[in-house]
């Protein structure tokens, strides 16, 4: 006890948030130094996650991990992922850590594997497991360019004025922690978990904070759109990173292990790591490009919001106002549907926005690329759906009248009817899904009166759409509640 005292007696803690972080002893950052409190993980393997369809992802909302552009979904961890659950057919869903801690929502089974940008640390393992890594960084102190001539090593930096602020349940805070001796320690400002990385980088370049520490990675790419940054002195070399799982999920382990080695080796000889031209392409445009990311993003000049969902955010709410629909529903429809693009034509002959198929309405064909018109139409549409399904609870009849949208109405009357066939509920989206899924097989769809049904699309559109849904009630929340990391990015990347 001596000697964990000798490292952190000279610490600084300074409460950011009264009653959401106070002074932390000595001994709680040793025994509990990620405030975790659900220490059994559930019971959820890979075999459970394909029987449900759906891989969760928990992740910070950043620039390189997971972010919105124009409604649409980015980021490093997420197109990494994303690869893994469409080789497997599963859905992939978004959680977001906000004032969540992320080892509680992976063990209590909200979220399937945390994929953040995390080093595989000894802490970290003994609440989680990781994965093989996928990357190797390094970790250096950043500075505020405001700063003249700051510290160029860690000892130097020790013996200084300046504080590094960091959040408690980072590898970076242990990292320090580990440095501190009875002689030399460093100064610390511990911040809420809810600040990423990337804020932080935000608020030092602001001179909020005079120090923070970054993986090389994330601040070499932080400089191509945000100034006032200055590279400081090393203080950790090659951190494996990698996904955190539960430690009983050994087949999504193996699984993930299997993905990741395709994509990133490591040589025993000391050499540069292998990588795959996939894994290059996504360092290459996340890390790698200029301030609008090579203009991968293809941002739309004329726009004046700088924190807009989708170019079309204005209007959608107008509309939706007019029917009195939560436009963030139908922004993530219009998302599923098209990626916003006003003048989209299916192979069905579905046209505009939210693909309006004219056989529906009397709306002449042209005029269903007009953005207002078919915003207008489409919202009725699904409005007549709603009201169909009016007499179930609101996620019911949200999801029955997304189905009936994407799917149809006689092939979701069909679906229900098999459902009660099998004596389950035809109210239950669970089982509808089910039935939904099933007309797929000759045995049910040749009972049908709307034969074939490719149910596993009607399934996952819903319930993409609804996750989609879930995610831009977040990321409003956190602009709601003064989020750099929100509003810099959507400001950024727009």
């Amino acid at each position: 006890m001596n000697n964990i005292l000798s490292k952190c007696q000279r610490l600084l803690f300074i409460p950011i948030l009264v009653g959401l972080l106070g002074t932390v002893s000595c001994k709680e950052q040793s025994d509990n130094m990620l405030s975790v409190s659900v220490n059994k993980p559930v019971m959820r393997d890979f075999e459970a996650i394909r029987e449900s369809g759906v891989l969760r992802m928990i992740t910070h909302y950043s620039s390189n991990t997971y972010f919105l552009q124009q409604g649409i979904e980015w980021g490093f961890e997420y197109e990494l992922v994303k690869e893994f659950a469409e080789e497997h057919g599963l859905s992939l869903e978004v959680i977001i850590i906000g004032e969540d801690n992320p080892y509680n929502l992976l063990n209590s089974g909200q979220g399937d594997l945390i994929a953040a940008n995390y080093a595989a640390t000894p802490e970290r393992r003994q609440v989680v497991d990781f994965t093989v890594p996928y990357n190797l960084v390094n970790q250096i102190v950043v500075y505020s360019d405001d700063i003249k001539d700051p510290p160029q090593t860690i000892e130097a930096l020790a013996q200084s004025d300046y504080s590094v602020t960091v959040r408690k349940n980072s590898s970076y805070y242990q990292r320090i922690v580990d440095f501190s001796s009875k002689d030399s320690a460093l100064t610390v400002n511990l911040v809420p978990n809810l600040k990423d990385t990337e804020a932080l980088l935000f608020d030092v370049s602001r001179d909020e904070y005079p120090a923070t520490i970054a993986d090389e990675n994330m601040y070499r790419a932080a400089t191509k759109y945000i100034d006032g940054l200055r590279r400081g002195p090393t203080i950790s070399r090659n951190d494996s990173i990698a996904w955190a799982v539960r430690s009983n999920a050994p087949e999504l382990k193996k699984e993930l292990n299997k993905y990741l080695k395709k994509h990133f080796k490591v040589s025993e000889e000391q050499k540069p790591p292998e990588r795959s031209l996939f894994l290059e392409i996504l360092r290459k445009r996340y890390f790698k490009g200029g301030r609008r990311l090579a203009g991968y993003y293809d941002p739309d000049e004329s726009l004046e919001n700088d924190t807009h969902l989708s170019p079309y955010d204005k209007l959608i709410q107008e509309v939706a106002d007019s029917i009195g629909f939560d436009w963030l529903m139908i922004t993530s429809i219009i998302a599923q549907e098209t990626k916003f693009n006003p003048v989209a034509k299916s192979w069905t002959g579905a046209l505009g926005l939210m693909q309006i198929l004219p056989q529906y309405t009397s709306v002449a064909d042209s005029m269903l690329y007009d953005e207002r018109i078919n915003l207008q139409v489409g919202t009725h549409i699904i409005q007549r759906h709603l009201d169909h399904y009016a007499y179930m609870d609101s996620s019911s009849q949200w999801s029955f009248a997304l189905a009936a949208y994407n799917v149809g109405e006689g092939h979701l009357a069909d679906a229900r009817r098999l459902a009660m066939d099998q004596n389950k509920d035809p109210n239950s989206w669970e089982a509808v899904a089910d039935a939904l899924i099933k007309l797929m097989e000759p045995r049910y769809y040749r009972e049908a009166r709307h034969g074939f049904c490719r149910g596993i699309e009607t399934v996952r559109y819903v319930r993409e759409i609804k996750s989609r849904y879930e995610v831009y009630q977040s990321i409003i929340a956190m602009r709601g509640q003064g989020s750099d990391t929100a509003s810099s990015i959507l400001g950024f990347f727009n």
